[in-house]
């Protein structure tokens, strides 16, 4: 099983001054590897077909390169499990205030309420922070994961990782979703069919 991981929004609570309003954390599952490399070799096509440049993000593309690439991936099976976080519904002082307490917390309720698909799973998770919050973030996952349920963890640059795009553009999709834009269901619509369980924290 592989399980790819990128989140949408900032960790920061200073929304006058242009920080998100919702953070939102996104768990791609691919049960069989065959099924993810057919993905992202679509992906990579997609991507010299359209001269895509260094790599499709959701927050750089127009409204037709979404279009496209989510009707690139809709014939290969994936599931999506995301969780969907209104900062201003956040009181702890500690998460309020550490950046990397923040995006380990979420990342961890949303591992935690699907633990019985991490068998032998291999991780990936889009590159960010230092080695350290890396390191830390790692330890979380494998903490509140029983021994030798996870397989691997990978940091991985979105650059060089396309199933890693794939997971940026689903989390943008599904953040556009909270936006207030008139356009905010668009693509949210084009993966509906694909999200197992996307959980509002409360």
């Amino acid at each position: 099983m592989l399980i790819l991981i990128d989140e949408s929004g900032d960790s920061g609570f200073k929304i006058q001054k242009g920080s998100s309003q919702f953070f939102v954390v996104c768990m791609i599952v691919f049960k069989a590897f065959d099924e993810a490399e057919k993905c992202s070799a679509a992906i990579k096509k997609l991507q010299a077909e359209r001269k895509i440049y260094p790599e499709f993000k959701f927050s750089n593309s127009r409204a037709e390169i979404r279009d496209a690439f989510f009707t690139a991936v809709a014939p290969f099976d994936y599931s999506i499990y995301a969780l969907a976080v209104r900062k201003s519904e956040i009181y702890s002082q500690h998460l309020r205030t550490s950046n990397d307490s923040f995006y380990n917390y979420f990342v961890r309720q949303l591992i935690s309420q699907h633990t019985h698909m991490l068998d032998k799973a291999h991780i990936k998770i889009d590159e960010s922070g230092d080695r350290e919050f890396k390191r830390q973030l790692a330890q979380y996952i494998r903490r509140m994961i029983p021994d030798g349920q996870i397989k691997k963890i990978t940091f991985l640059s979105s650059r060089n990782d396309h199933l890693i795009q794939l997971a940026d553009m689903v989390t943008g999709a599904i953040a556009r979703t909270y936006s207030g834009k008139k356009d905010a269901s668009r693509w949210h619509g084009m993966i509906a069919p694909k999200i197992a369980n996307l959980w509002r924290f409360r």
